[in-house]
C-alpha cells in the first residue's frame, strides 16, 4: 500500500479505536462520576446502558445507510456528533444529560462505525490487502479498549470530565484529515433508490427492544416480567421488520444477505467471541477490585497484556490466515479462547499475578487469532453495494455479542450469590465464570462447521482444476488419434 492508503487506513482505524477507547475510559470513570454528582446506582447504570441502547440500537439502520447515503458523507456527519456529544457530557450536571449524551454518543458510533468498515473494504482490493486492512483495524479497535483502561483510571484521577474531553480532541484530530483523505464521491448507485422509512423505523424498534431486554438480563429475576415483555415487543418488532422487507420493493436489508451460510456462522461467531471476552474482563475486574482490594490503576495495568492482539493482529494473523485459511484461524483461536477461560475456573483468594498471567496472555492471543479473521468472514464475498450492510451486521453482533456476555455474567453471579463474605463472592466469581467458557465452546462448534466447509470448498476447486487439466490434456491426444486413423 502506498502512503496515501496507510494514511486513509490509520485514520479509519482511529474511529474504531476512539470507541474501544471512550467505551473503557467510561467504564473506569463511572464510580467517579456517582460519587461528584450524587447519582443514584440506577442512574449510574444508565449511564452505561444509554451507550449501549444507542449503539446496539442504530448498528444495522447504520450500516445500510452508509450504503444509501453515502459511505463518506455518513463518516463525517456521525464523527462531528460523536465530538460534540461526547464534549457535552463533559459539563453535565445533572444524570439526565449524561445520559442523553451518552446516547446520542452511542448513535453516532453505530452510524460512524460500519461507515468505516465498508470504506475500507470498499477502498481496498479484496484479497491480501484488504484482508490486512482489516486485521489493523480490528486490532487497533482492541487497542483502544485496552489502553482506554489505563488512560481511563489516569484521566479520572486529575478529573473524570477529562475523560469525556479527551475524545473530543481525538475524533477532532481524525476529523481533519478524514476530509482530504476519504475518497468525495461514493460509487453511484445502478439505479436511483427510495429510502425505505418503515423498515428504517422497524429495525431501530427492533433493536432498541432487543438491546433492551439485553441489559435488562443482569437484573435475573428482579422485575422480571418487564424483561419478557420487552424480549416479546422486540420478537413482534422484527417478525414486523421481516413483513416489511419482503413486501418492500427497495428494502433497507435484502434478507438474502442472511442466508448466505459464512457470512452468518461469522456474524454468530463474533457475537459469542466478543460476549465471552467482554465478559470475563467484567467478572476478573470485578474480582480484583472488589474482592482483592485493587485499584482501578492496578486493574487496568494488569489486564493491559490482553491488548497484545493489537501488535500481533497485523503482523502474525495476515501470516497465518495466508497460510491455513481464515476459518482454520478462527477455530484455533476459539480454542485458545476455551483454554484460557477455562484455566481461570479455579482462581482462588490469594492468587498471584503470575497464576493470572496465562489466562490473560493466552485470552489476548486468542483475540489476535480469531476476530480479525471473522471481520474478513463476514464480509467476503458481500457486493460492493451491501458492504455496509454486511459491517452493520457485524458490528450489530459484536454490540449485542457485549452486551449479552456482560449481562449474562452478571445475572449468574447475582443468581449464584447466595451468602456473605469473601468465600461466597468467591464462589459467585467462579459461577460467573463459566459463561465466557459456554460461550467460546458454542462459537468452537460453529467454527468446525466453518472449517469444514472450507476444507469441501477447497477439495471441491482442487477437482474442478484436476478435471479440466485432464480434459485440456486430452483433447490433443484424441486429436492426433483422430489423425492417425485417418492416414
Amino acid at each position: 500500500m502506498g502512503t496515501r492508503a496507510w494514511a486513509l487506513l490509520l485514520v479509519l482505524c482511529g474511529t474504531i479505536f476512539l470507541e474501544g477507547i471512550d467505551v473503557a475510559m467510561m467504564a473506569v470513570a463511572i464510580p467517579a462520576v456517582r460519587s461528584d454528582l450524587g447519582l443514584t446506582t440506577g442512574t449510574a447504570a444508565w449511564v452505561m446502558s444509554a451507550y449501549v441502547l444507542g449503539y446496539a440500537g442504530f448498528t444495522l439502520l447504520g450500516g445500510r445507510a452508509a450504503d444509501l447515503l453515502g459511505r463518506r458523507r455518513m463518516f463525517l456527519l456521525w464523527l462531528t456528533v460523536f465530538l460534540a456529544f461526547s464534549g457535552l457530557g463533559g459539563f453535565a450536571t445533572e444524570g439526565w444529560m449524561l445520559i442523553v449524551a451518552r446516547f446520542v454518543t452511542g448513535v453516532a458510533a453505530a452510524f460512524m462505525t460500519p461507515a468505516a468498515l465498508s470504506l475500507i473494504t470498499t477502498s481496498y482490493e479484496e484479497g491480501p490487502q484488504r484482508n490486512k486492512a482489516l486485521l489493523v483495524f480490528a486490532g487497533t479497535g482492541a487497542a483502544g479498549f485496552s489502553l482506554g483502561l489505563v488512560i481511563g483510571g489516569l484521566l479520572t484521577e486529575i478529573g473524570w470530565r477529562w475523560v469525556f474531553f479527551a475524545p473530543v480532541l481525538m475524533a477532532a484530530a481524525l476529523l481533519v484529515p478524514a476530509v482530504r483523505l476519504i475518497p468525495r464521491l461514493d460509487a453511484p448507485p445502478a439505479r436511483r433508490r427510495t429510502f425505505d422509512v418503515p423498515g428504517a423505523i422497524t429495525a431501530a424498534g427492533a433493536m432498541l427492544l432487543a438491546a433492551y431486554t439485553v441489559v435488562r438480563l443482569e437484573h435475573g429475576l428482579h422485575d422480571w416480567p418487564l424483561t419478557v415483555a420487552a424480549g416479546v415487543a422486540a420478537l413482534l418488532s422484527a417478525w414486523a421488520f421481516v413483513v416489511v422487507e419482503r413486501r418492500c420493493p427497495d428494502p433497507l436489508v435484502r434478507l438474502g444477505i442472511l442466508r448466505q451460510g459464512p457470512v452468518v456462522r461469522a456474524d454468530l461467531g463474533a457475537l459469542l467471541f466478543l460476549g465471552a471476552f467482554f465478559g470475563f474482563q467484567f467478572v476478573v475486574t470485578l474480582y480484583l477490585q472488589e474482592l482483592r482490594g485493587w485499584s482501578s490503576l492496578q486493574t487496568a495495568l494488569a489486564l493491559l497484556v490482553m491488548g497484545i492482539d493489537a501488535v500481533l493482529a497485523p503482523t502474525l494473523t495476515p501470516r497465518l490466515v495466508a497460510r491455513f485459511g481464515n476459518a482454520r484461524v478462527i477455530l484455533g483461536g476459539f480454542v485458545l479462547a476455551v483454554a484460557a477461560y477455562a484455566l481461570f475456573l479455579p482462581v482462588g483468594m490469594d492468587w498471584s499475578y503470575a497464576m493470572m498471567f496465562p489466562t490473560l496472555l493466552l485470552s489476548g492471543l486468542a483475540f489476535a487469532l480469531a476476530y480479525g479473521p471473522l471481520t474478513i468472514a463476514a464480509t467476503d464475498g458481500v457486493t460492493g453495494s451491501e458492504q455496509g450492510l454486511a459491517g452493520g451486521l457485524l458490528t450489530t453482533a459484536t454490540q449485542f455479542g457485549s452486551a449479552i456476555g456482560i449481562s449474562a455474567v452478571t445475572a449468574v453471579y447475582g443468581l449464584a450469590s447466595t451468602g456473605s463474605g469473601p468465600e461466597a463472592t468467591l464462589s459467585a466469581f467462579r459461577a460467573a465464570l463459566t459463561v465466557p467458557v459456554v460461550l467460546v465452546a458454542l462459537g468452537a462448534l460453529i467454527s468446525v462447521v466453518s472449517a469444514r466447509e472450507a476444507r469441501r470448498a477447497v477439495r471441491s476447486a482442487s477437482q474442478v482444476s484436476s478435471v479440466n487439466a485432464s480434459h485440456t490434456s486430452a483433447k490433443p491426444a484424441q486429436r492426433s488419434g483422430g489423425i492417425s486413423s485417418w492416414k
